[in-house]
């Protein structure tokens, strides 16, 4: 059985719901619409994609009036950064101190353990060089935004475990509003959470997109090793069904 999760459909998706997503891929590969495409994007935005989009809204406007920098650990091709981006210049356009870090080995999953019954070492990996693409892009987007002369956000290559202690001992000052896990592994996400408790404050939000699922245990073993699952109401959306977040308070 694949270890990949279908991207924008469901892990319970019936063949039909599947096919029908794999149409409207094909349909949006092969639009006619040329070069307005960007535009009119959202033309082949799915009800997933909307409720995902949501999701994320939802968690930034808990943030607003708290201090501190967004970090995303997983952060693959990088949607969500851009959506965060989006966000802050609709939000709090003159927050320049609300940094964006996004952390990616951009190879594929490391750190595979026992923990991870389906998860396989290497996958999610992008494109070679993909993170200077994505620094491009996140760069083009800020320029959309107010203060776009401040850099307002950094792309962290590498593993986890060694990238974010390094990180963090090179800025000590840290305050961390929100850290969004989708390492979809154990250890990872152990390493990184531990990491990141002395660095928040009342009102940081820890999300996970990985909570109490079968399919990928690893991050919810984490949260409780660390944290402990009775410690914190573990909060879920209605946009959303697998993950899962908690507020400190």
């Amino acid at each position: 059985m694949s270890t990949e999760k279908i991207e924008n459909t469901s892990p319970n998706a019936s063949k039909s719901e599947r096919e029908n997503a794999l149409r409207l891929k094909e349909l949006f590969r092969h639009s006619p619409i040329g070069g307005e495409l960007l535009d009119e994007a959202s033309l082949y935005q799915n009800r997933q994609h909307l409720m995902r989009q949501l999701f994320f809204d939802g968690l930034y406007q808990q943030i607003i009036n708290v201090h501190g920098v967004v970090m995303e650990f997983g952060c693959k091709w990088g949607k969500n950064l851009a959506l965060f981006t989006a966000l802050r210049g609709i939000y709090e356009p003159y927050n320049h101190n609300r940094k964006l870090l996004g952390f990616d080995t951009f190879d594929g999953l490391r750190g595979v353990s026992s923990e991870d019954p389906r998860a396989l070492e290497g996958s999610y990996a992008t494109s070679k060089g993909y993170e200077e693409h994505l620094r491009s892009v996140l760069d083009c987007l800020e320029q959309e935004c107010p203060l776009a002369h401040i850099k307002k956000h950094e792309i962290i290559p590498g593993d986890v475990r060694e990238t974010l202690p390094a990180y963090l001992k090179q800025n000590p000052h840290t305050i961390i509003a929100l850290a969004y896990f989708d390492m979809d592994i154990y250890e990872p996400t152990k390493v990184a959470l531990e990491a990141v408790l002395p660095h928040l404050t009342r009102g940081s939000i820890l999300g996970f997109d990985e909570c109490n699922w079968d399919a990928f245990p690893g991050p919810t073993r984490a949260l409780d090793e660390v944290i402990g699952k009775g410690k914190y109401r573990i909060q879920r959306s209605p946009l959303q069904p697998i993950p899962g977040y908690l507020v400190i308070d």
